[in-house]
């Protein structure tokens, strides 16, 4: 099997980043990690933008979702400055489809754009 392109490998090593619970805690760390133009649509179609999301995440009272698990990960690389990035989420029994875009940027590669669409496994087909 080959090495993926640089991008996708980088864009797949921030995805698991964002998952661990230590970033996803910490205002330096998400700002290394997101966009300045970071937009996210969550589980509930809800819009957030960059700092939205990392005061809501860094925020005491923030809901943490426990151990979340990622599969089915996988990246294209879509022009030379963009990947695209889709993996399923499992966090307390709730499922996710996931969908990113990162960005090449003087800095690095940056998460640009995430939806996520809730599923039931019971009913999801693979595809």
């Amino acid at each position: 099997m080959s090495e993926p392109p640089p991008g996708v490998a980088a864009a797949v090593e921030g995805e698991l980043r964002l998952l661990d619970p230590v970033v996803r805690a910490s205002t330096e760390l998400l700002v290394q990690v997101l966009h300045p133009e970071f937009h996210e649509v969550d589980t509930t179609g809800r819009r957030w933008d960059r700092a939205m999301v990392i005061t809501a995440l860094i925020a005491d009272e923030a809901p943490r979702p426990g151990q979340l698990t990622a599969s089915r990960m996988r990246g294209v690389q879509l022009a030379d400055e963009l990947v695209h990035v889709t993996f399923d989420t499992e966090a307390k029994g709730k499922r996710a489809h996931r969908s990113s875009l990162w960005r090449l940027t003087e800095t690095g590669w940056l998460l640009y754009y995430h939806q996520a669409t809730p599923f039931d496994a019971a009913v999801a087909t693979d595809g």
